[in-house]
């Protein structure tokens, strides 16, 4: 990046210069992301794909936020599948405003030692799917068995949730242009 020196009104116009080049970087990375769930090569993905992409761009909201962003950018007449164009402008907006970004990792940690009643440092299986599927926003099956690859230990049959945190957490720093 180059370093404007100017003021009054050449400063602005170099400050302006800067924010369309961090725009354009931001845009580059969500059509990038986009073009990975875009099989037909035609500027469109299947509805159910957004929340995958919004996600492989560090973005975390909640199903019901989900539903909001997906009425953005659907058709008037919903088609099923959602065009880069539309898509583009709404998680530019997104990623700009820093929206659904990562729980800390103290926040997690806290939630999983809520659950372990014992204290033990784990929880089952069986407790974390009871957890996860009948309390809160429940998590979907496929959801739960997204979680449970990741989060289970095989030998154990249990979610050790500090190595889990450790896993789950996002490194902001090298997330997106400052």
């Amino acid at each position: 990046r180059q370093a404007c020196s100017a003021s009054g009104s050449a400063a602005r116009k170099c400050d302006l210069k800067a924010k369309d080049g961090v725009v354009a970087e931001i845009e580059k990375k969500i059509t990038e992301a986009f073009k990975v769930f875009d099989h037909e090569g035609n500027e469109t993905v299947d509805v159910r794909e957004i929340g995958s992409i919004v996600r492989s761009l560090g973005c975390f909201p909640t199903e019901a936020e989900l539903h909001e962003l997906l009425a953005k950018v659907e058709e008037e007449e919903p088609t099923g599948y959602v065009h880069l164009e539309k898509f583009l402008p709404v998680m530019t907006k997104v990623l700009l405003d820093r929206s659904y970004r990562p729980i800390p990792e103290d926040v997690l940690l806290h939630a999983f030692e809520a659950l372990d009643e014992n204290k033990s440092g784990y929880i089952t299986k069986e407790e974390l799917v009871k957890h996860m599927t009948e309390e809160g926003e429940p998590f979907t099956e496929e959801e739960m068995e997204e979680m449970l690859s990741s989060a289970l230990d095989p030998e154990t049959n249990a979610v050790h949730y500090r190595n889990y945190i450790s896993l789950m957490v996002v490194d902001e720093t090298d997330d997106l242009p400052q």
